[in-house]
């Protein structure tokens, strides 16, 4: 640990914070900020695969907390922006990787539903950023929404979940054009399907073998991702599809 703090590393001295950071792609991007020095701040809802995370970042000699949330209720968003803006004087990395699944019909949707995830999935990276824009503009930081190629193109049984993510993308686009002028550089991720916890429940739904090895990893995106932000400032990734090489 000695030798690595004494290697320079191009996040050392930078904040993140990684919504999802406990599991999938949140947690795989985390790590891999931290292994370029970045102190983390992880968002999740259980508080024993966050502090797994945490610690694994703590190993690569740097700084983590993480913060439980329930980013599906206005209230527990709340409660959560309150809690970062008294906890965290400075941002330079806001990754926002929580989201919420659901399949079905639109004739037999549940609006219910459709109200979790449009908290989860618009309303809680909306307030967060806007929460946090200040400190990001004030370092010219960089946001990365990890958005889904239903963010693209809606697939039958999708409805619900395609809405949210095209309302992300939206959100994403309208903020890049506002901000770029402050230094604040803002990334869409389109992904295919990846070997997560969630897209094996959505294999188990669609009553499918979920074969792990077929999908997008979690490691491949944090890969492009990191490589993303690293780039100089004189160019911006705007929006990255990655799509799982094997077909299936």
């Amino acid at each position: 640990m000695v030798g690595m703090r004494s290697q320079a590393r191009p996040f050392e001295g930078r904040i993140a914070i990684v919504t999802g950071g406990g599991t999938g792609v949140g947690a795989a991007i985390a790590l891999a900020l931290a292994s370029q020095g970045a102190a983390l701040h992880l968002i999740g809802r259980r508080p024993q695969p966050l502090e797994a995370i945490a610690s694994k970042a703590r190993k690569m000699g740097v700084a983590a907390a993480f913060h439980c949330a329930e980013l599906s209720v206005p209230a527990g968003q709340i409660e959560l922006m309150q809690r970062l803006e008294q906890n965290i004087p400075q941002l330079d990395l806001l990754i926002q990787s929580a989201a919420a699944h659901s399949i079905g019909t639109i004739e037999q949707g549940n609006p219910a539903e459709l109200d979790i995830l449009y908290q989860t999935n618009v309303r809680a990276p909306y307030l967060l950023t806007q929460t946090l824009l200040s400190r990001l503009k004030a370092r010219q930081g960089q946001i990365v929404f990890i958005n889904s190629s239903s963010g693209i193109a809606a697939t039958p049984m999708s409805a619900q979940y395609g809405a949210t993510k095209h309302a992300l993308k939206a959100i994403a686009d309208s903020l890049r054009g506002e901000v770029n002028q402050y230094g604040v550089r803002v990334l869409s991720v389109y992904l295919g399907r990846t070997a997560t916890e969630m897209q094996k429940s959505i294999h188990i739904k669609e009553d499918k073998p979920y074969r792990p090895e077929l999908l997008l990893q979690p490691a491949d995106v944090a890969s492009v991702v990191v490589n993303a932000l690293l780039l100089p400032r004189t160019a911006e990734v705007t929006d990255v599809h990655i799509r799982p090489m094997i077909k299936s």
